[in-house]
C-alpha cells in the first residue's frame, strides 16, 4: 500500500467502511422515520449510534432492556437518559432490523 492510500491514525479499511455503512444506514432509516434523539458522528464512538450525542450507545440501552431491566432502572443506571430516550432507542433498533436481513438459523 502506498502512502497515498494509507489511512490516517492507522485505521484499516474495515473501520472506515464500517463507519460509512453506519452513516448510510441511519440516513436510510431517517427517511422513513425521524429520530430526534439518535445521533451518528464518525468522530464520536467510531460512528456508533448514540443517544443525543452522549457516549451512550443505542445498543447498550437496548441490551439493558433485553436483559430484563425496566425503563426506570435503565434511567436510574444512566441518569443522563430520560424514558423518551429509551423509547426512541427501542424504536430505532426495531427500524434497524427492518432495514436488513439477518442470518438466522432455519427453524426445526
Amino acid at each position: 500500500m502506498t502512502a497515498a492510500h494509507a489511512r490516517p491514525e492507522g485505521r484499516g479499511m474495515f473501520c472506515a467502511t464500517k463507519q460509512a455503512w453506519a452513516v448510510r444506514a441511519v440516513r436510510r432509516t431517517i427517511c422513513r422515520m425521524t429520530f430526534t434523539r439518535i445521533t451518528v458522528d464518525p468522530d464520536l464512538m467510531a460512528g456508533v449510534p448514540t443517544i443525543r450525542g452522549l457516549r451512550i450507545p443505542v445498543a447498550s440501552v437496548v441490551s439493558m432492556i433485553a436483559d430484563g431491566m425496566t425503563v426506570d432502572e435503565v434511567c436510574r443506571d444512566l441518569p443522563d437518559l430520560t424514558p423518551e430516550d429509551v423509547a426512541e432507542a427501542l424504536r430505532y433498533a426495531a427500524e434497524s432490523v427492518r432495514e436488513r436481513q439477518l442470518p438466522l438459523r432455519p427453524s426445526a
